[in-house]
């Protein structure tokens, strides 16, 4: 017996640059409900978007055509994706980290983290000025895929070992 099994899923995921008007979402989320699409995830700002979509394999064809139809004035990309998720020993973690930014500083956490082979499935960044220097902060939040071999305190160590001022906390994902 294996401890691991694999789901394929397919996805759409939708790229969107449009000048912010009241029903484009509405306008999405139509399209895709009448296809039976699920609108899994998204990050919509005024001018862009970018969404995932799952949808049956059968049905991602007409889904992205029709999708393609309604961008009338945006730009909109529609990309299909097979994906095969391996369902080994893993548990989600929430990764919380603050330091001083710098160039490079994406980089050197994503390779740490694949390295470990950590997988990150989603990745929050930001730079703020910090409240009493001013200096430029680096900010990010990620849910991270972490094999159950993986002590979360060996962890903290390889990533506060990147730089002298990264503060790193993980917390339990309820999933």
């Amino acid at each position: 017996m294996t401890n691991m099994s694999k789901a394929i899923y397919t996805y759409l995921v939708l790229t969107l640059i449009a000048d912010d008007k009241p029903g484009l979402v509405e306008a999405l989320s139509k399209v895709i409900a009448e296809h039976q699409g699920n609108w899994l995830e998204s990050s919509m700002s005024q001018l862009a978007g970018i969404l995932r979509v799952s949808v049956s394999h059968e049905k991602a064809p007409a889904l992205a055509s029709a999708l393609q139809e309604l961008s009338d004035g945006w730009k909109l990309v529609v990309e299909q994706v097979e994906f095969i998720e391996s369902q080994q020993q893993a548990r989600t973690v929430n990764l919380s980290l603050v330091g001083n930014d710098r160039p490079g500083i994406v980089q050197e956490i994503s390779h740490a983290l694949a390295v470990l082979s950590i997988n990150m499935e989603q990745l929050t960044t930001e730079c703020s000025p910090a409240p009493m220097s001013g200096e430029t902060l680096f900010r990010t939040k990620a849910l991270l895929k972490v094999p159950q071999e993986i002590e979360l305190e060996s962890l903290q160590s390889v990533l506060e070992g990147l730089a002298d001022d990264l503060i790193v906390e993980f917390g339990q994902s309820p999933n």
